[in-house]
């Protein structure tokens, strides 16, 4: 029904976000009315914010490379609001919370890696208008051994081109900004 891997219903329920409780066994059980209330405010959530600004969602576990990409983005004077987090659990949290309008994604991580996130957020309906851009340092034969890049996801290798990334980065913004605003 919503479109995610059990892994993230496991954790949503053990955050509270979505309302459950275990038997004597072990096993999550969630009420229907718990599902429609998460996917009505996860709806509820898409799309533009009051401001206008795009949400930019950024996995990077190295502390260096996620203080670069902040100083970084921070001199593009985008109208985005950008959102950092170190790792693949902490990324699918926040899509919970708040799903982003663009997901860079870094795929070597520890746990949760960028190619789980990028999967989960796919293969979710009500995520189809976010842009996804792959970061990584992972060379061609390694990245096609893990499936290689999906279908309309961007590919930057590390080190990353900022120009081109600015000039991702402002054609999405900009798509974005032309689309009408939900009713």
């Amino acid at each position: 029904m919503l479109g995610i891997s059990v892994s993230l219903v496991q954790q949503l329920v053990e955050t509270g976000v979505l309302d459950a409780w275990k038997t004597q066994g072990g096993h999550r059980r969630i009420p229907l009315r718990a599902v429609l209330d998460y996917k009505n405010k996860l709806a509820g959530s898409m799309g533009r914010d009051a401001s206008g600004r795009a949400t930019i969602l950024v996995i990077e576990d190295n502390a260096i490379q996620r203080a670069l990409y902040q100083r970084q983005f921070a001199a593009w004077d985008l109208p985005a609001d950008f959102i950092f987090c170190e790792n693949g659990y902490q990324a699918l949290l926040q899509i919970a919370r708040r799903p982003p309008d663009i997901l860079l994604a870094d795929i070597v991580m520890e746990g949760i890696d960028g190619f789980e996130v990028v999967r989960t957020v796919m293969t979710d309906p009500q995520l189809a208008d976010v842009s996804i851009a792959i970061l990584s340092g992972l060379p061609a034969d390694e990245l096609a051994a893990r499936g290689g890049v999906p279908a309309g996801v961007v590919f930057f290798p590390k080190p990353i081109n900022y120009d081109e990334l600015r000039g991702y980065l402002r054609a999405s913004v900009a798509q974005r900004a032309r689309k009408p605003a939900p009713v």
